[in-house]
């Protein structure tokens, strides 16, 4: 069965496009053109039609095209989990986005059950030595694309530890005013905490006998001061150590992502740039093929820049790797010459200097 699809997509005063169309037939799309050009903004665009501020975690303010900033919009035709839907989303000027599927209004976290959509971008690179909240963030992206409600499971967390923060920094001592915050917070913590152990093991059954040219990485979940236990319980013993620190000091917050380069089992950390790389597009393909599994179709894929960091044999087998999935996957490049791999696989688009979009016929 083909995979999850945008068959055509419509991007007004969105970042560099003024008016954009584009109509796709379900294959991967090589887009390649010059350094701002507009590429990744095509491929942001159909991040944005997944829950959440999509790949450059923009605000919907910074969307807007300058000089005049009035406001964008997208509107997408899909290819669906259930059937083909029409999904737009918008925002005017400094308001809140809305979206809008099949007409009708909906959530962020609506788009979840229309579409999947996994991707992999040049701000990632660094991901394994970098601060622990961007590896939180890719682990709850890969656990929503598995449970499309671990986005609301997040948000009544945050919501409900932002009041608590509130309470430690006004010294409240009113242990009834804690309680029932810390209530919702442990409800919604065992929602998280279920939601990203299954998709890690996930993840791992979906590396098991894989055959693929990068490298398996194992995950686990570091627990902070050896975990937390009943979080209710932990929250309330530790009012005063967290009052003095004015915020939560426990919870799934803290919870650090942790990988392994299998083969040579050496921390992602410590491995080179090149493997580092490798082990992030073995984890997105690894997502992909769960999600193939689970939902008897593959999800789509948006790859910013990925060729330029591989060498020829390795393009060759991710392109390979791509077209067995059945995926459409979205990539961008300097060069055409970084797709040749692809042997006429995929449609090819060529972005001119002033965003000019035309289809090269392969």
């Amino acid at each position: 069965m083909a995979g999850l699809a945008i068959t055509s997509l419509v991007l007004s005063q969105f970042r560099s496009h003024g008016l954009t169309r584009l109509a796709f037939d379900g294959r991967p799309v090589a887009i390649h053109g010059p350094n701002g050009s507009g590429k990744t903004n095509i491929l942001e665009a159909v991040s944005l039609l997944s829950p959440g501020r999509g790949l450059r975690r923009a605000g919907a303010e910074e969307l807007a095209r300058r000089p005049e900033a009035i406001g964008w919009k997208l509107s997408a035709e899909v290819d669906g989990l259930d059937a083909p839907h029409e999904v737009v989303t918008y925002a005017e000027g400094q308001d809140a986005r809305v979206v809008r599927i099949d007409g009708k209004a909906a959530t962020q976290a609506m788009l979840g059950r229309v579409l999947r959509i996994l991707w992999l971008v040049p701000a990632m690179d660094r991901l394994w030595i970098e601060a622990a909240e961007g590896r939180r963030r890719f682990l709850d992206r890969i656990t929503l694309s598995f449970t499309p409600e671990h986005g609301e499971a997040v948000l009544g967390y945050d919501k409900a530890m932002r009041e608590r923060n509130r309470l430690l920094k006004d010294q409240v001592r009113d242990a009834h005013w804690y309680g029932v915050v810390e209530a919702r917070m442990a409800e919604a913590a065992a929602a998280i905490d279920a939601n990203r152990a299954a998709a890690l093991a996930r993840l791992a059954r979906a590396q098991d006998g894989a055959e693929t040219a990068f490298p398996r990485a194992d995950l686990t979940l570091v627990h902070p001061e050896g975990g937390y236990g009943d979080l209710a319980l932990a929250l309330a013993e530790g009012r005063a150590r967290d009052m003095a620190a004015g915020r939560t000091l426990q919870g799934p917050h803290r919870v650090d992502l942790a990988a392994v380069f299998a083969a040579k089992g050496v921390a992602a950390g410590q491995c080179s740039t090149g493997e580092q790389k490798a082990l992030l597009i073995s984890l997105i393909l690894a997502n992909a093929r769960a999600l193939r599994a689970d939902l008897g179709r593959a999800p789509v894929v948006l790859l910013d820049e990925v060729a330029a960091h591989l060498d020829a044999a390795r393009r060759a087998a991710l392109y390979d790797e791509i077209c067995a999935l059945g995926a459409q996957a979205l990539m961008t490049g300097t060069e055409p010459g970084l797709f040749e791999g692809l042997d006429g696989r995929a449609q090819v688009l060529a972005v001119t200097e002033d965003g000019g979009i035309s289809e090269v016929k392969g």
